[in-house]
């Protein structure tokens, strides 16, 4: 899809917000604009950042290449990657749990497409069996990064700043995990277990 394609589809949705901003969502390209805001000024916003909307086609046209040749994972494979991911996940949210010195409640593990980990309000663990197909490492830094949750929840400075602390490599293999992790969940196929 180019970028004109993109434009020429564009979704407008208005709001009580003070200032235009635009994302891709879906493959689509969704207008976030206040009410008072005219028919002109959105289309001068479009203009302004017509190159962050090339960039996004073509991120959205290489993803689409990548994924051409992907063979989803058969339900056997996803429970035999659920299977692991029950065996090794909870061990290594122990170990990293008193390595930063916080609790937690239960853990779960599901096949999603859209997240890797979550850490509740309660303090309960969710992650992804499709981290089995990662580096341990890209493994670890989630585990990490939910478990700090347990002393900030939020993204902070302090947030990150403890991630840091206890998994100096962080921000390597969470870009690896961008770089890499929808060509995994690709993987998920229509199965849900």
């Amino acid at each position: 899809m180019t970028a004109e394609e993109l434009i020429a589809s564009a979704k407008v949705i208005r709001s009580n917000r003070r200032t235009l901003g635009m994302q891709i969502k879906d493959g689509e390209l969704v207008i976030r604009a206040p009410y008072f805001a005219s028919n002109r000024e959105i289309e001068r916003f479009i203009r302004n950042n017509y190159s962050w909307i090339e960039k996004q086609a073509l991120k959205k046209e290489k993803l689409e290449q990548e994924m051409e040749g992907i063979e989803p994972l058969s339900k056997e494979e996803l429970s035999a990657l659920m299977k692991s991911a029950k065996k090794e996940i909870p061990p290594r949210a122990a170990y990293y749990a008193e390595k930063i010195g916080v609790t937690y409640g239960r853990i779960s593990i599901r096949c999603q497409k859209t997240r890797w980990g979550s850490c509740s309000a309660k303090g309960d663990l969710n992650f992804n069996c499709l981290l089995m197909l990662a580096p341990q490492e890209a493994l670890d830094s989630v585990i990490v990064h939910e478990l700090c949750h347990r002393k900030e929840m939020n993204h902070s400075k302090r947030f990150y700043s403890e991630v840091l602390r206890v998994f100096p490599e962080y921000r390597k293999w969470n870009k690896w995990l961008k770089e890499n992790g929808k060509v995994l969940m690709a993987r998920a196929g229509k199965n849900n277990i």
